[in-house]
């Protein structure tokens, strides 16, 4: 057998028949280790176990009395053995150290500080408070301006067009309504006269006598109901085009103007609530309620000024829309009815071609397939 080198007693680690390691010179390193450290240190002996390959944890160091010379503690020295516990630890080996009478300085690793999530129920509870703060300075200027204490911002010109629209749209609404009337009375005249007419044809047939009276009095009921239903056609062609003026185009005006109105009152109550803050007294507490007021009301300042901007351009496109949509219908409404009082039928139906309305028949069924064919 050739000789062994010499080798260091801390990097053998014998192993018994079993797969166990032997614990023998574990003994052995220990001694070494504490002989090597600087004596009167007050330093506690450091014993390093390894378990054997079953066992789930690693490197575990134990810390017991030192039972050498006594030497006063010092707190300000980091022991060797922390410092190795503490590298141990970096590298994710777990550190176990019993508390001692002794008082030693320890470090910790490296912290991270993970980003604290949103919470859903602070941020509603966040929404609730400024929603809640709004609504009570909006209906505090509300009451301010109905009492006639609170200033309100006006805008001369684009009140008074807003104003004329409200007016306009109660008059075309009434329109609306009569013209309504006209064609439920219309269409119970047409149907009386195609009625009246019916009877008149059946009376031809039966009265052999006034054969002809009856049959010219049938004739004339039922070109006045044909008439009448090509009337009741241009009727309700204008009442649907007014209808989607008034009801649409002029309505999705007056709730833009609604928001405007609603930014106005938010802007209002802003601007009195800096100046209040204005006129008092200027220290450290009041200097950033001052600050934080100045900021929101320049945000709703130009709330404002977009809500205002956008009033104008929809109120300046309705009113173009507006006289090209009423111009047509006005001029289909009266040649409709003068071709009609007029006894005109071929002016009547000219006049319906002219502006693209079909007429569906009432009294006239729909032909089966077979008709088609």
């Amino acid at each position: 057998m050739a000789q062994e080198s010499p080798k260091n007693s801390a990097a053998e680690i014998p192993v018994t028949s079993n797969g166990e390691v032997d614990d023998s010179h574990e003994h052995g390193f220990n001694r070494d280790l504490k002989h090597s450290l600087p004596a009167g240190l007050g330093l506690s002996e450091t014993q390093i176990t390894s378990h054997g390959f079953e066992s789930t944890k690693e490197g575990v160091i134990e810390a017991g009395a030192f039972q050498g010379s006594p030497a006063p503690p010092l707190p300000s020295v980091m022991s060797p053995s922390r410092v190795a516990a503490s590298r141990l630890a970096q590298q994710g080996s777990d550190l176990i150290v019993p508390a001692g009478g002794q008082r030693t300085q320890t470090k910790s690793g490296p912290v991270v500080l993970a980003d604290e999530t949103k919470n859903p129920a602070m941020e509603k509870l966040e929404l609730v408070r400024k929603w809640s703060l709004n609504t009570y300075k909006c209906t505090r200027q509300i009451i301010s301006e109905k009492l006639g204490r609170g200033s309100r911002t006006v805008d001369l010109e684009l009140e008074a067009q807003i104003d004329i629209l409200r007016d306009n749209k109660k008059k075309y609404e009434n329109i609306l309504k009569l013209a309504q009337t006209l064609s439920t009375q219309l269409f119970q005249m047409v149907h009386t006269q195609r009625q009246l007419g019916d009877a008149f044809a059946d009376l031809s047939l039966k009265s052999l006598e006034l054969h002809e009276e009856f049959g010219y009095n049938a004739d004339t009921q039922k070109l006045l109901a044909k008439n009448g239903e090509t009337l009741l056609g241009a009727i309700n062609f204008f009442i649907a085009s007014v209808n989607t003026l008034v009801n649409k185009t002029i309505e999705d005006t007056l709730m833009t103007v609604k928001q405007y109105e609603s930014a106005r009152i938010e802007y209002d109550a802003y601007r009195t609530d800096l100046e209040e803050l204005n006129l008092g007294p200027r220290d450290a507490n009041t200097l950033p309620k001052i600050e934080q007021s100045q900021h929101l009301f320049q945000a709703h300042k130009e709330k404002y000024d977009k809500m205002r901007n956008d009033v104008s351009i929809k109120l300046k496109f309705l009113e173009e829309n507006k006289v090209k949509v009423l111009h047509n219908q006005l001029v289909l409404f009266h040649n409709a009815i003068a071709a009609y009082f007029a006894g005109n039928q071929k002016q009547l139906e000219q006049t319906l071609k002219q502006f693209h309305i079909k007429l569906k028949n009432p009294g006239v069924d729909t032909p089966s397939w077979l008709e088609e064919q």
